[in-house]
């Protein structure tokens, strides 16, 4: 359990609802909600939406440019967090997300919508960046943890009902109001949040350097250029795509996060890195769970629902029991713990491709896997608020969030690129869909590797910057 904070008297369960707290709580679980709300919705109804106007060539890259474009929106909340406070950037995540919904909405062909999916990146990726700097400023260190695992529980009603209302909504009233329905929601989500991000105000101190936006959107369009050669299905055009995106990709991911990232180096670096191989383990994989029930093993949607719910109620235990633990363990040994939890998960749905498993094991597996995640996830964050210098925490959250997106872009897109190759080689797509779960997997091994140099309590770690 949290100790209260000084002096306020609270005990930590209520002190995350006491006045001064209840409504910047209140609106930044209401804004995770209606980022969860949309992103289970529109994988729910991009099949009708599709239908609807065409271009299913560009269907993956609905999702796609949504990453890209957090990418963009998560360095400018980070530097402009730093520079005038949260309340800022988050309103302006919020107008450039509602953008994005009614481009969304309106949208006539698929190429405007992936236009409109990019806004809502661009909007959405301001949220955990504020979000970080918002629990690092306004709430005592044995409540943050507490803190994360309400966000995570914020994922949960969508997770379980989300796309049964969306899939009513879209067949009551057409596609086009999944999006443009969630307008109020934005409304009711920055009226709760934004008084107390007002309240936090500018960082006492000027931050000393700060990521370039022009980085960001070079990180985007290199993750985005690797990504589109990693599926090509000319060998030439590949090798192209993915060199010049590596060209474009590495150098300037390398001045937006903290010096001695790639190579791991102990305290906040290894933090940052931890996050990238995590979501890549889990999201990688996790990208592929329902392919690999409905069109492998061919096994129902609702099948494949139940075990993406599984995962979800495992992710928001595993959030409240790190919570719980996380001031008598270390957040090394929660990362080590729930990495090891993916890595069982990932081995389970490579067990479930063979026609003799039965469908509970998968079920079973990627609820572990989800409990990993939410022992191993919200540590990570925050290792990264305690290592972050002070006034710098919008840097700090932005380099956090950036690992984030990118491993799940990656994750995602190499696993994907795995599926294509074994079609053009003749495999079987079980085949193509183990080779898309080793992948992650492997990212989890390395991971449990540099969570040996993750920063510890008590013990200070150098801080450098790109």
């Amino acid at each position: 359990m949290g100790r209260p904070p000084e002096g306020d008297g609270e005990t930590p369960a209520s002190s995350l609802w006491v006045p001064e707290r209840r409504a910047l709580t209140v609106g930044l679980v209401s804004t995770v909600t209606l980022v969860a709300a949309e992103a289970l919705a529109v994988v729910t109804v991009m099949p009708q939406v599709a239908r609807s106007i065409g271009g299913l060539r560009l269907y993956g890259w609905v999702f796609s440019a949504f990453l890209l474009g957090s990418m963009v929106g998560i360095v400018a909340a980070g530097r402009q967090a730093d520079r005038s406070g949260p309340a800022r950037p988050y309103a302006a995540g919020l107008a450039c997300f509602s953008a994005g919904l009614v481009v969304a909405g309106l949208a006539p062909s698929m190429i405007v919508l992936v236009a409109g999916r990019t806004l809502q990146g661009i909007g959405a990726g301001a949220i955990p960046a504020v979000a970080y700097v918002a629990i690092g400023r306004s709430f005592p260190e044995g409540l943050r943890a507490r803190m994360m695992a309400v966000l995570s529980t914020a994922w949960v009603v969508p997770g379980i009902v989300g796309p049964l209302i969306s899939a009513g909504v879209a067949h009551a009233f057409g596609w086009r109001w999944v999006f443009l329905g969630l307008l109020p929601l934005v409304a009711v989500a920055g009226a709760f949040a934004l008084p107390g991000l007002v309240r936090l105000g500018p960082p006492t101190t000027s931050p000393e350097a700060e990521h370039r936006l022009v980085d960001a959107v070079r990180t985007a369009a290199g993750t985005g250029l690797v990504l589109a050669g990693a599926t090509s299905s000319r060998v030439v055009v590949a090798v192209v795509l993915v060199v010049v995106g590596g060209v474009v990709l590495i150098p300037a991911l390398r001045r937006l996060v903290p010096v001695g990232t790639m190579v791991a180096r102990r305290g906040l670096p290894a933090t940052i890195l931890s996050r990238g191989l995590l979501t890549f383990a889990y999201f990688g994989a996790d990208a592929f769970v329902t392919l690999a029930i409905v069109t492998v093993r061919h096994h129902s949607i609702a099948v494949a629902g139940i075990a993406v719910t599984g995962s979800t109620l495992g992710w928001t235990a595993g959030a409240w029991v790190q919570a719980r633990l996380n001031d008598r363990w270390e957040g090394r040994r929660l990362v080590r713990i729930g990495l090891s939890l993916v890595i069982v998960g990932v081995c389970g749905m490579v067990a479930v491709l063979h026609p003799g498993v039965p469908m509970a094991v998968a079920v079973a597996a990627w609820t572990l896997a989800g409990l990993g995640m939410g022992l191993a996830y919200a540590p990570v964050s925050l290792m990264m608020l305690r290592e972050a210098p002070e006034g710098r925490e919008g840097w700090a959250s932005a380099s956090l969030s950036l690992s984030d997106v990118l491993g799940s872009a990656l994750g995602a897109g190499l696993g994907g690129a795995a599926i294509a190759l074994a079609g053009s080689r003749g495999w079987s797509l079980a085949t193509g869909v183990a080779v898309a779960f080793a992948l992650p997997g492997g990212s989890a091994v390395v991971g449990i590797v540099v969570s040996g140099r993750l920063p510890m309590r008590g013990v200070p770690s150098l801080v450098g910057h790109g």
